[in-house]
C-alpha cells in the first residue's frame, strides 16, 4: 500500500492516489485505490466495492458537486487501512460511475492532510 502521484510526461497533474482497505460490518475486505479529494467532505466506495464488503445506508444526504449540481447519496460507515493507519470513516455508497475519493472528514479521521505543493499526505498539525 502507499501514495501514488501521476506525471503526465514530467509535468506532474496534481492527481494523488492512496491504495487503502476497507472492511465492512462483517469482516469482508476490499483493496481500494482512492483519488485524494481535498473539495470533498466524504469519502466515497464505488458501488461495486461497498456491495462487496456489505455495506448497508444508514442515511441519506445531499452533496454539491464541483459544477453546482446537487445529488443525494446514501451514507454509512466502514473501517479503513491507509499506509498511514486504521480508523472507522463515514463513507458515501457511490453508483454506478462514481470513483472512489478519500475526502477531508476521512483525512481529519487519520490526523493527515494533503500538501498542496508536492501532493502528499502529511501530518496534521493536531490543536487540542
Amino acid at each position: 500500500m502507499g501514495i501514488k502521484m501521476f506525471m503526465l510526461g514530467e509535468i506532474d497533474v496534481g492527481i494523488t492516489y492512496v491504495e487503502g482497505i476497507v472492511i465492512g460490518p462483517t469482516g469482508k475486505k476490499e483493496k481500494v485505490d482512492f483519488l485524494v479529494d481535498s473539495g470533498a467532505t466524504y469519502s466515497l466506495l464505488p458501488e461495486v466495492v461497498w456491495k462487496a464488503i456489505e455495506l448497508v445506508p444508514k442515511r441519506k444526504m445531499s452533496f454539491i458537486l464541483a459544477d453546482g449540481t446537487s445529488v443525494e447519496r446514501q451514507v454509512s460507515e466502514c473501517y479503513l487501512i491507509l499506509p498511514q493507519g486504521e480508523a472507522h470513516t463515514p463513507v458515501i455508497l457511490g453508483e454506478p460511475g462514481d470513483e472512489a475519493l478519500l475526502g477531508v472528514v476521512t483525512l481529519e479521521i487519520f490526523g493527515l492532510v494533503l500538501n498542496p505543493f508536492n501532493r502528499t499526505l502529511q501530518p496534521m498539525r493536531m490543536i487540542l
